[in-house]
Parts: structure tokens; C-alpha cells; sequence
């Protein structure tokens, strides 16, 4: 059975191994997540009740990580989240894993009192789980990317108020 906990300081050197796995042949990655998920671990944007990992039988099978950003226009600065990165290895993919991770993650992103995720991914993955593409909300990226990549899934009723350009951490540069 999977259990989902949040991951402590002594899950990361497997959580690493498991990053790395899970986009090993992976085609849109820069194949560098697994340092990536150190660098956000160690800097503010960390939020470590949205460091989660699937186990089964003491054994991690997946992870995902929510971190602080922010949602920049001319008048307002709004905080949100990033969603980056969602991993589960290889042999344990398309059962479901990752599904119950994102699922848990919004859940207690909620409870945390934030109001928007924002994802960069496949945009015939994230939207079951109501992430829609970002730019109908004016809601952009700081980087070139296809707009149905860009997406945004609200946690709130006012959205109104969350427009802008996206600036992640510093862990992402």
C-alpha cells in the first residue's frame, strides 16, 4: 500500500536518486531536477509540508515539491506556488503515484492558505487535475515557452487579483 509523508531531511539523498530516475529519458528535461530539488530544499521558497513522498514497503517511490514564488504586475505582488518537480521512477510510473502526489499537494497547499499553483508541463497531463493555461488569467512566464505548457490552477474563489509575470526562486536559475 502507498503511503504519502512529508519528506524529512534524511529522505533526500534517496529522493535525489529517485528525481534523477524518473527523468532519465526524459525528453523535455535538462536532466539536472535532482539538483534542482536540493538547491529549492536550501533556500527561502522551501515549504516543507509540500515536500511530499510515496512509499511503499519503506521503500520511496515517488516525490513532489511545492515551492514559494511570485506573481509580479505593475500594482501587485501575489505569492504562490511552484509545482516542480513531480517524480516517480520509472518501474512505478502510469500507476497512479504521481496522480495521488499532486492531488495530496493541492490539498494541503490549500489548507496552507495559498491561492494558486503554477505548473510548466504536459498540458494534456495537468489539466485533470484543473490547471488551465496561465495567459487566459494574464498570468506569463518569465521565459519563452508554448503557452498550453504555462498553466495556473486556482485555489481560491478571488482570482482576480493574481495576474502578472511569473519570478520563481532563485534555486531555479
Amino acid at each position: 500500500m502507498i503511503e504519502i509523508n512529508t519528506a524529512t531531511n534524511e529522505d533526500y539523498k534517496e529522493i535525489q536518486r529517485v528525481v534523477q530516475r524518473a527523468f532519465e529519458s526524459e525528453e523535455m528535461s535538462d536532466h539536472n531536477e535532482h539538483h534542482l530539488v536540493i538547491k529549492i530544499k536550501d533556500s527561502e521558497a522551501y515549504v516543507p509540508e509540500l515536500s511530499l513522498i510515496a512509499k511503499e514497503d519503506g521503500r520511496i517511490l515517488g516525490h513532489i515539491m511545492l515551492s514559494k514564488i511570485t506573481i509580479k504586475d505593475d500594482e501587485d505582488r501575489i505569492e504562490s506556488l511552484a509545482l516542480a518537480p513531480v517524480s516517480v521512477i520509472p518501474e512505478f510510473q502510469n500507476r497512479g503515484i504521481g496522480s495521488i502526489l499532486i492531488k495530496k499537494s493541492i490539498v494541503i497547499a490549500e489548507q496552507l492558505g495559498f491561492t494558486s499553483i503554477i505548473v510548466l508541463g504536459h498540458d494534456t497531463y495537468y489539466p485533470k487535475f484543473g490547471f488551465e493555461e496561465a495567459a487566459k488569467y494574464n498570468i506569463y512566464p518569465p521565459f519563452e515557452v508554448p503557452s498550453s505548457y504555462f498553466m495556473v490552477k486556482f485555489l481560491t474563489e478571488n482570482v482576480s487579483d493574481i495576474k502578472g509575470i511569473v519570478h520563481y526562486s532563485k534555486a531555479f536559475e
